[in-house]
C-alpha cells in the first residue's frame, strides 16, 4: 500500500510499504476513505520537532473496516467508521472519567500513520465509532474533521466553559480555532470573538458563528478584547495555536474567574507563576478527548446541522501529500484533505 513519510524537514514522500496486519486481538484494519494534514504535522515538517529517521505521518482518518481482531465486539467489517487521533481502550479509569486521550494504554495515531491507504487501529472498540450507514460523499470531509480538528476545537470550547450568556474569544484562526468558533456557537455562546488577520479565515469564522473579528495580536490583542468586553475580558477563551504569544494572549484576554481552554500543541511555552496567580483564571487543556465527543459530533454531521468540512479548502490525491504540506506551511490552505 501507499503511505506518507517525513524523511527530514520539508521532505515528504509517499512510498510503497507492506499492508498492515492485526497484531493484537483488540486491533482493526481499516481502508481509508480520506485523510488530511494537521497543523501539528507542520511542527516536524518545519524542523521545530526533530526528525531522526523516516516517520509515518497522519493521525486523522475515516474509512471502512476490513478486518477486526478476535476480541473486537462493537464494530465489524464493512462498517464506515470515524476514529480519534488517540487510540484508547475505553475501559480504564481515565477513559471512564471522560479523558480517553490520557488512557492508561493510549496510542497516539501519529505513531501508526494514517496518511495511507490502510491503517491498523489499536483498541478498536474504544477508538472507533461506526456511522449509521455509508455516508454520502459530501459528508466525508466533515466526518474526517471530527477525527481531530472538530473534536479538538469542541474540547477547547468545552474546557473554556463556553455556553449561553458567555462571551468567547478564540486565539488562532487555523482549522482548530475556526472549529472552536463553530463549537462555541453550538454550545450557545452569546458573543464569539475570532482573532484573525486573514480575510478568508475571517469569512469562514463568520460563517461558523463569530460575531466580532479582532486583528490585533499580543498585548494589542489583549487590549482590544478588554475594550470589547467593558474592560473585563472574555468569560471563555480558547487557545488554539501553542506558542508563548498565543498563550499569553489567551490568559490576558480572560476575565477574573473565567476559563481558558488550551488545545494548541505547546512549543516552548513558559508561564509565570506570578502572572497566573493574579490572573485568577481556570486552565484546562491538552490532547482533546475526541472519543468522548464523537457520537454527538457524528450525529450533528449526519443530520447536517453542522458542516465542519468547510475548513478543507484544498483537496489532493494521496500521491500529492508533499504539495498538501507545502500549501499549509505557506498558509495557502487552511487545511488540506487527502483523497485515498
Amino acid at each position: 500500500m501507499r503511505a506518507t513519510f517525513l524523511h527530514a524537514p520539508g521532505d515528504v514522500r509517499v512510498e510503497e510499504i507492506d499492508d498492515p496486519k492485526i497484531l493484537e486481538p483488540t486491533d482493526a484494519i481499516i481502508r481509508l476513505a480520506a485523510a488530511c494534514v494537521c497543523g501539528s504535522d507542520l511542527w516536524p515538517y518545519r524542523g521545530v520537532e526533530s526528525v531522526d529517521e523516516p516517520m509515518p505521518m497522519g493521525h486523522e482518518y475515516v474509512g471502512v473496516v476490513e478486518e477486526v481482531g478476535a476480541e473486537v465486539t462493537t464494530i465489524k467489517p464493512g462498517q464506515f467508521v470515524v476514529g480519534s487521533f488517540v487510540a484508547s481502550d475505553g475501559t480504564c479509569e481515565i477513559c471512564r472519567s471522560g479523558y480517553p486521550s490520557s488512557c492508561a494504554h493510549r496510542v497516539f495515531m501519529s505513531q501508526v500513520g494514517t496518511q495511507s491507504e490502510r491503517a491498523r487501529i489499536p483498541w478498536a472498540d474504544g477508538t472507533l465509532v461506526a456511522t449509521a450507514g455509508t455516508p454520502e460523499p459530501d459528508l466525508i470531509p466533515s466526518l474526517l474533521a471530527a477525527s481531530d480538528v472538530l473534536g479538538t476545537g469542541w474540547f477547547g470550547a468545552v474546557a473554556a466553559d463556553a455556553g449561553p450568556g458567555k462571551t468567547v474569544a478564540v486565539v488562532g484562526d487555523g482549522a482548530v480555532g475556526l472549529l472552536a468558533v463553530l463549537a462555541a456557537k453550538q454550545l450557545g455562546a452569546e458573543r464569539i470573538i475570532a482573532m484573525s488577520r486573514h480575510e478568508t479565515r475571517q469569512k469562514l469564522a463568520r460563517e461558523f458563528g463569530a460575531t466580532d473579528i479582532v486583528t490585533e495580536r499580543g498585548d494589542e490583542g489583549v487590549a482590544r478584547i478588554k475594550e470589547l468586553t467593558g474592560g473585563l475580558g472574555a468569560h471563555s477563551v480558547v487557545e488554539a495555536v501553542g506558542t508563548q504569544e498565543s498563550m499569553h494572549q489567551a490568559i490576558g484576554s480572560t476575565r477574573a474567574g473565567g476559563h481558558v481552554g488550551f488545545v494548541g500543541v505547546s512549543h516552548d511555552v513558559g508561564l509565570s507563576g506570578e502572572d497566573l496567580f493574579f490572573a485568577q483564571v481556570n486552565l484546562l487543556g491538552g490532547p482533546a478527548p475526541v472519543r468522548r465527543f464523537l457520537p454527538e459530533l457524528i450525529d450533528l454531521i449526519w443530520q447536517r446541522k453542522i458542516d465542519p468540512g468547510k475548513v478543507f479548502d484544498l483537496a489532493l490525491p494521496l500521491d500529492q501529500a508533499a504539495e498538501a504540506y507545502k500549501a499549509m506551511d505557506e498558509r495557502r490552505a487552511i487545511k488540506a484533505l487527502l483523497r485515498v
